[in-house]
């Protein structure tokens, strides 16, 4: 066979190949167009590889540049719903073509299992379902809302109130509440979801359900339990909690050179002790350069008061790090979110609305909890770890107050009372390619083992801060054998309850992920053997 011959054939391989997936194309919006009932159609709101919006629909909020390469497996469509009926047809079409699907709110998920699945799968990207109706004391807010928009709509209504969640306003709200919502406002009043009072849901079965029509264990599940594994959240509805009209924040750094050892060594003893209105941040990061290797550590603050306050409070509790009162910066609340996501000081609050990110990269991140102050010597052995592996920066955010109060049980997320402060490892790199990626990830995750005998004896982590090193159920098909091994460093004992939720209201395992909750069939047959 000449040459001419196989190019010929090589050609019509991939013609036939380009008709299948047209045909399956037009079958698949076939039938969402037949399960929907919604104006606009919903395939306005259906993007498919052939589509030239394809691209940029899928990559506008993947915010993992490790997620973004051409070898990524990619959704056979994205369909982006503007009403629940768009929802409902997804489920229903995903079901009758064997689909995964995957939920994506905001796309701060930092190991990609919200857009990226090895399995046949399309993405159901809530980006367009974003509206915030605050309304005396109380807001429903979208899941496809961010950090942003949510607390800008607030402040247009209110200066006296606030909410706690994440510092940075381009999360989205579906994922961050549903896995927890951490903030820095944690140590007043607790996590995101210990102030949602309803949420308006899916299920598998297309019904939309309100908190009295759910339950009670199915609310109290998507309440920190990761809402994939059980349905489709749409919205939310949260307390507001008071904030003073002014409040203070501050930023120091320091360095080896500045003692930054005894510093970090003090604050562990009282960062989760002090005055709850406080929440004292660090930060650290190794310095690698020519003529210096070294240790800077950022502390970043947040007072529910004025400077002359807080100035009295460090000067007693906290005189170690040397804040003066003319490095307290008394603002509005609002413009403490700006301060603690980096803009330059009067920057508008039009911001908090932009949805993009100032810069994307590539990055892994881990967690683990302190329950017992680490000495100054084996600081400085941490130290020297970050200083040899010259990327990963550690992150300390401290508990108590608020955290100690709540029960372990009261929503899913169990790391409270007992844990003095949380840490994240994080690593980001700017190259591309699978060498600096697989450096990057090695360095992280040396330094992760480095830190066993520091941190918690039964290790923990936190959802939101996904990691798929700690386990993973392969291609989602739920195991409870392999999900007991991630699911507890999450969930701690709370998992067990999760399985038995999901077992009743997704029997079937359509909402499934590689860290989704299991079902109990496949519990009972790991348990009766």
């Amino acid at each position: 066979m000449g040459f001419q011959s196989l190019v010929i054939i090589f050609l019509l391989c991939i013609s036939m190949a380009n008709s299948d997936h047209l045909k399956q194309n037009k079958t698949i919006l076939q039938c969402l167009t037949d399960h929907s009932i919604a104006s606009p159609s919903i395939s306005s709101v259906t993007f498919f590889p052939t589509d030239p919006s394809f691209t940029s629909t899928l990559q506008s909020y993947t915010r993992n540049l490790r997620f973004t390469s051409t070898t990524t497996p990619k959704p056979l469509f994205i369909v982006v719903p503007s009403h629940v009926s768009h929802i409902q047809a997804s489920i229903i079409c995903c079901k009758t073509h064997g689909l995964e699907m995957r939920i994506r709110s905001g796309g701060h998920d930092y190991d990609g299992l919200s857009y990226v699945s090895k399995a046949p799968f399309m993405i159901l990207d809530l980006f367009n379902l974003r509206s915030v109706i605050v309304d005396n004391g109380t807001a429903w807010v979208e899941s496809g809302a961010t950090l942003g928009e949510l607390f800008y709509a607030i402040s247009q209504k209110s200066k006296i109130h606030g909410f706690p969640a994440g510092v940075c306003p381009t999360v989205g709200v579906g994922g961050h509440f549903s896995g927890g919502g951490y903030g820095n406002m944690m140590r007043k009043f607790g996590l995101s979801v210990d102030n949602v009072i309803d949420a308006k849901l899916v299920d598998v079965n297309g019904n939309v359900l309100d908190r009295e029509s759910m339950g009670e264990d199915l609310f109290w599940a998507i309440k920190g339990g990761g809402g994939a594994s059980f349905g489709i959240i749409i919205s939310w509805k949260i307390k507001l909690v008071s904030v003073p009209e002014i409040v203070t924040v501050f930023k120091i750094e320091k360095t080896l050179e500045q003692g930054v050892t005894g510093i970090v060594h003090k604050w562990q003893y009282i960062a989760d002790k002090i005055d709850p209105n406080l929440f004292i941040r660090v930060v650290l990061l190794p310095v690698n350069k020519k003529h210096l290797q070294s240790i800077k550590a950022k502390f970043i603050g947040l007072f529910l008061g004025n400077g002359q306050e807080l100035s009295s409070l460090m000067n007693e509790a906290f005189p170690e790090l040397g804040l003066s009162f003319d490095q307290c910066i008394e603002m509005s609340w609002i413009e403490s979110i700006l301060f603690w996501s980096n803009y330059p000081k009067g920057t508008s609050l039009d911001a908090l609305l932009d949805r993009q990110p100032q810069q994307e990269k590539y990055l892994k991140k881990k967690s683990d909890y302190v329950q017992e102050p680490i000495s100054k010597e084996n600081l400085e052995g941490i130290w020297n770890k970050m200083i040899e592996l010259k990327r990963p920066a550690l992150t300390l955010n401290p508990y108590g107050g608020k955290m100690s109060e709540i029960s372990e049980f009261e929503t899913p997320f169990p790391h409270r009372a007992g844990n003095i402060y949380k840490i994240q490892y994080s690593v980001t790199w700017k190259d591309d390619g699978v060498e600096a990626s697989g450096r990057s990830l090695d360095q992280i995750r040396k330094l992760y083992d480095y830190m066993t005998p520091y941190v918690s004896k039964s290790p923990s982590s936190y959802l939101n801060y996904r990691d798929v090193d700690i386990g993973i159920n392969e291609n989602g098909n739920a195991s409870y054998s392999e999900g007991v091994i991630w699911g507890r460093k999450y969930f701690k004992g709370n998992f067990e309850r999760l399985v038995q939720v999901k077992s009743k209201v997704d029997p079937g395992n359509f909402f499934r992920y590689e860290q989704s909750i299991p079902c109990l069939g496949s519990w009972k047959s790991i348990t009766a053997e």
